[in-house]
C-alpha cells in the first residue's frame, strides 16, 4: 500500500477535543509493532500510560483501528471503554478478554475478528498498514452501550461524549511468503 493510497485516520472527520498524551513501553510512535502485538505472534496489546487529560474526565475508552484494512471500513483490533477515570495505564496484556489488569466494570466489545479481546496486526501479506491506539477521556463514568453493541456504536457514543483524545500510531508489514 502506498503512502498516497493510505485512507484518513479515525479522527481526521471528528470535531476537535482536548488533545493529550499516551505513551507506551510496548510502543513509539510511527515505529514497528513488536511481534507481541502481531496477531500471529503474541497477539498482546501494548502497555500504554496516559496524562494531561482534561478536567472533568469521568471515564476512558482504549480503541485500537486499522484505517489501511481492505474492508472500506477498516478494522477495530481493540475497542474497550467504561474505565474509571482514576486509571491511567494498562499493562500489557490488558486486552487479553480476561480482564486481568482492568477494574471492576470496563467493558470489551466484540473486535472485528469477532472476539472481544485485543486482536494484534494481521495486514495482508506485503501491505503495511498503520494501528491507531486511542484514549479517550469521556464526560460520563458509563459510556452507556453494553457488551453486545458494535464498534460502530461504541464509536457513535464516543463522538458526542469525548472531552480529549491522545492517539499513538505504530505500523507493521506482514512478510511476503
Amino acid at each position: 500500500m502506498t503512502e498516497q493510497s493510505r485512507a484518513p485516520l479515525p479522527h481526521d472527520f471528528h470535531p476537535e477535543v482536548h488533545a493529550f498524551t499516551v505513551t507506551s513501553e510496548d510502543l513509539e510512535p510511527g515505529a514497528d509493532l513488536g511481534e507481541a502485538q502481531v496477531h500471529s505472534g503474541g497477539n498482546v496489546s501494548p502497555q500504554l500510560r496516559w496524562e494531561g487529560f482534561p478536567e472533568g474526565t469521568e471515564s476512558f475508552a482504549v480503541t485500537c483501528f486499522d484505517p489501511d484494512a481492505p474492508t472500506g471500513s477498516g478494522f477495530w483490533h481493540w475497542v474497550l471503554f467504561d474505565l474509571p477515570a482514576s486509571v491511567t495505564e494498562l499493562p500489557a496484556g490488558a486486552g487479553s478478554g480476561k480482564f486481568e489488569g482492568l477494574p471492576a466494570g470496563a467493558v470489551h466489545v466484540r473486535n472485528d475478528y469477532g472476539s472481544r479481546d485485543f486482536g494484534g496486526a494481521a495486514p495482508p501479506a506485503g501491505e503495511r498498514h498503520r494501528y491507531v491506539f486511542t484514549v479517550y477521556a469521556v464526560d460520563q463514568a458509563k459510556l452507556g452501550p453494553g457488551a453486545d453493541v458494535s464498534p460502530a456504536v461504541v464509536g457513535f457514543n464516543l463522538r458526542f461524549h469525548t472531552l480529549g483524545r491522545a492517539q499513538l500510531i505504530g505500523e507493521y508489514e506482514a512478510p511476503v511468503g
